[in-house]
C-alpha cells in the first residue's frame, strides 16, 4: 500500500515530504502527494483565484524535494478538492500511512500554526498510524539512533508496539521500550501510609514484561533496551527523542475511554517531540 504526505505550501509540509520519501523507500512503497483545493463556497469567501493557482506549484516542489531525498521511490501527485483534513481522512482510509508536517499554513491568511490543524485532525481520527514530522527532520541526514516506542501498559498500546517492532526491524534499528510510571494508579501505595518506590519499581517492570513477552520470539533480529522509569511521560519521551529516528505512541493510552480519539500524552508529543512521532490507532476495547 502507498504512503501519502499532505502538502499545504509550507516548508514543514517540504519537510515531510523528504522524510516520508525516504521511509517509502525503507518500505519499498509508492509515495502520493496530495493537495487539497478549497471548494467554491471556500473561494468565494476568501475571494481570491489565487488560491488554487497556486497549488501546481506546491506539488512541483514537494515531487522535487522528495525525488532528492530518495531517488528512485515511485511518486504520484493529485489535487483534490476539499479541506486539507477532509481529503487526508479519505485518504486515510486506503493507505499504509499518512505523513503531514508538525506545522501548518492557515489555508487563508497563511499564518503558520503551532501545531497544524490538520496534523492534530489526522493524528486524532486517520484509519492508518500518522506520522507527523518537526521541521529540519527532513534535511538531517537519516538518523541512526533507536526507535523508541512508549509502553503505558494497556493492552490498547499492543498496536503501536506492533509497529515499534516492525520499524526497528525494517530499519536495523535498537528498539528501545520505554514505561513511565510516575502516572501510574499507586493509590494503594499510598492509602497503606508508604510508598516502596522499589518494590513499585519492580511491579512496574513486571508490567513492561509482559507487554514485551511474544515480540521477541516474532522478531529476533531487532535488539531491545527495556527502560523503566519514574518520570512525566512526555517530559522523558521528549528528552530520549532527541537521539531517536522515530518516536512510536498509541492513540489512546491506559485508562483511555472508549471512543476517546488521542491520548493526553500523544497530543502532547504531536507538540514538542524532537523526532517524527508515529501515532498508531489504538482499536477499540
Amino acid at each position: 500500500m502507498r504512503e501519502v504526505v499532505g502538502i499545504d505550501g509550507s516548508e514543514p509540509a517540504l519537510e515531510a515530504a523528504r522524510w516520508a520519501a525516504v521511509d517509502a523507500r525503507v518500505h519499498r512503497r509508492p509515495l502520493r502527494l496530495v493537495c487539497a483545493v478549497p471548494r467554491a463556497p471556500q473561494l468565494a469567501e476568501a475571494g481570491s483565484g489565487a488560491i488554487v493557482a497556486e497549488r501546481p506549484g506546491w506539488l512541483a516542489r514537494a515531487v522535487t524535494a522528495a525525488r532528492a531525498a530518495a531517488d528512485g521511490v515511485e511518486i504520484e501527485q493529485e489535487l483534490r478538492h476539499g479541506s486539507p483534513g477532509e481529503v487526508l481522512l479519505e485518504e486515510s482510509q486506503r493507505s499504509q500511512r499518512l505523513v503531514v508536517g508538525a506545522r501548518g499554513l492557515n489555508e487563508f491568511t497563511g499564518v503558520r500554526l503551532v501545531l497544524g490543524s490538520t496534523a492534530e485532525l489526522v493524528a486524532m481520527r486517520s484509519r492508518c498510524p500518522v506520522v507527523v514530522v518537526p521541521e529540519a527532520a527532513g534535511h538531517e541526514r537519516p538518523r541512526t539512533g533507536p526507535i523508541i516506542v512508549g509502553v503505558d501498559g494497556s493492552k490498547v498500546g499492543e498496536p503501536a508496539l506492533a509497529a515499534a517492532y516492525e520499524e526497528a526491524s525494517v530499519r536495523a534499528a535498537p528498539l528501545v521500550a520505554v514505561h513511565v510510571w510516575s502516572d501510574v494508579a499507586t493509590d494503594g501505595w499510598f492509602a497503606a501510609g508508604s510508598a516502596d518506590w522499589d518494590l513499585i519499581r519492580d511491579d512496574q517492570e513486571r508490567v513492561l514484561a509482559e507487554r514485551l513477552a511474544g515480540w521477541q520470539e516474532k522478531y529476533p533480529d531487532v535488539a531491545v533496551e527495556r527502560v523503566v522509569a519514574r518520570d512525566r511521560p512526555v517530559r522523558f519521551l521528549v528528552e530520549h527523542g532527541a537521539q531517536a529516528q522515530l518516536l512510536v505512541v498509541g492513540s489512546r493510552g491506559r485508562g483511555g475511554i472508549t471512543g476517546m480519539l488521542i491520548g493526553s500524552t500523544s497530543r502532547a508529543l504531536l507538540h514538542c517531540a524532537p523526532c517524527p512521532v508515529l501515532v498508531v490507532r489504538a482499536d477499540e476495547p
